[in-house]
């Protein structure tokens, strides 16, 4: 079984529980870390790990299936699926990400963060994601 140490959850954010296992888990399967068939922990052992409720975890487990990321069975370990990369959509689907974005580079401009730094960081992030 695979317990991805570099998930951990901030009880204070105003980012729900449920969305940063997904985007954490998320980022661990786009970077490979988490290989296909491999295991993923129980839904109830990574909840007692995170200190969450279990529901939590099985409805991100369960939204990261719908992308088509993992195979969940009752009963089962949650196995990470050999996922093909999906085709690019059309232009107009990347608004909601583009707004995003924006939100974000907004919300470290206003912490001082310069475009330079911004762009720096994206890149070495994007980097991490090949």
């Amino acid at each position: 079984m695979t317990t991805p140490p570099q998930i951990s959850i901030d009880l204070s954010s105003s980012i729900p529980v449920r969305r940063q296992i997904v985007d954490q888990l998320r980022a661990l399967l786009v970077q490979g870390q988490l290989a296909p068939d491999s295991e993923l922990p129980s839904v109830r052992r990574l909840a007692m790990d995170l200190g969450v409720h279990f529901n939590t975890v099985a409805e991100a487990y369960r939204l990261l299936a719908d992308e088509g990321w993992l195979d969940i069975v009752h009963g089962r370990a949650a196995r990470v699926r050999d996922r093909e990369k999906p085709a690019a959509p059309e232009a107009a689907a990347m608004e909601p990400y583009r707004q995003r974005m924006r939100s974000l580079v907004a919300e470290m401009r206003a912490q001082g963060f310069g475009v330079g730094r911004i762009a720096r960081e994206l890149a070495a992030v994007m980097e991490g994601m090949k």
